[in-house]
């Protein structure tokens, strides 16, 4: 890359955004984060030039834009736990579809052309006729956060016929693991993710973990997730942004982010008890609302487009780098 390119890292002081600055950085690019912290954690902007506004402030959003000449946006910021969407949607549509319709116009009038969004695999719902979940499936989402994501996505292409914004929308399935480094990893309030609660159980800080529903139709009845290492989410919107900034990727161009590979609750807890060497105490109690069956992707356009493959995602190294970080966060553990 003979051009230091400038991004513009929407939500880069939180969980994923964080992975992606180090990625972004170590990649050669001019990073830019701007975020509210409301859920980022200041310490982890990691050298990047640090923006302190929020999603709805279309006018700052804009003058950022300007003044550091950006060439590509890449967007983290959203609410993302879908139980609680389901519990109060109304916060969901108007960080996620209000916040990002902020974000757009801010670029618009600024005259950036490229983004790269982060959306989901709950955007297809309870897709159960099909072993794995391609791009051209149908959306249908069946909780509020997953709406909200379809509703940003049907911006993106209206953005892209009016326009001209060239966008890809990374679909990706569940975020986990951390930094090798330990530099970063998830530090969410509150912990909603599995794989982080059942190290806190390990540690101790639970007195149990408890999977949600056991009459699912799967092969041992709990739910079936795609884990993707945070690492490899981070070289996928690396690679995303080199494909738009090289023009080869004009208009909406929706990209899961996955393995193929799909693993249950009960696989995620055995492991992490053979990992931590620990054992604790397992409930099990009612499916919660608006979680699907199974969510495994089809990873092929990322490899066909992209050039990217999960290289960090077996569930025993996810879980390894999970447990070194939450380790180093406990106070009460000896290093």
């Amino acid at each position: 890359m003979t051009q230091k390119h400038t991004i513009l890292i929407v939500g880069g002081a939180g969980y994923i955004g964080s992975h992606a600055t180090l990625a972004f950085n170590d990649a050669g690019f001019e990073t830019i984060v701007y975020d509210n912290f409301s859920t980022g954690h200041r310490d982890t902007c990691f050298g990047a030039h640090l923006v302190e506004g929020d999603l709805s402030d279309t006018a700052k959003l804009e003058k950022t834009l300007r003044h550091h000449d950006v060439d590509c946006v890449v967007h983290f910021a959203a609410l993302i736990e879908a139980g609680q969407s389901v519990l109060t949607p109304l916060p969901f549509f108007h960080n996620n579809v209000a916040g990002t319709l902020s974000l757009l116009t801010a670029m618009q009038n600024a005259s950036v052309d490229n983004l790269v969004f982060s959306s989901t695999a709950a955007v297809y719902g309870n897709t159960a006729q099909a072993p794995l979940l391609h791009e051209d499936m149908a959306r249908a989402p069946i909780n509020p956060y997953g709406a909200s994501k379809v509703m940003v996505e049907m911006m993106l292409e209206a953005c892209a016929q009016s326009h001209g914004l060239s966008s890809i929308a990374l679909r990706y399935f569940n975020a986990c693991g951390a930094d090798p480094a330990g530099r970063t990893g998830e530090r969410h309030t509150p912990e909603t993710h599995l794989i982080p609660l059942v190290l806190q159980t390990a540690l101790g800080h639970r007195p149990n973990i408890a999977i949600h529903g056991t009459n699912y139709d799967t092969p041992d009845g709990t739910c079936i997730r795609d884990y993707v290492h945070v690492l490899d989410l981070a070289s996928g919107h690396v690679a995303a942004v080199k494909q738009l900034l090289s023009s080869s990727c004009a208009g909406f161009t929706p990209i899961n982010l996955g393995t193929g590979q799909g693993h249950s609750v009960r696989d995620v807890i055995h492991a992490a008890k053979a990992i931590t060497h620990t054992e604790f105490a397992v409930i099990e109690t009612a499916r919660r609302a608006g979680d699907p069956a199974a969510l495994i992707a089809d990873a092929s356009k990322a490899q066909h487009i992209l050039g990217w493959q999960a290289e960090h995602s077996q569930l025993d190294e996810i879980i390894s780098h999970a447990w070194s970080f939450q380790k180093d966060q406990d106070p009460g553990t000896q290093h």
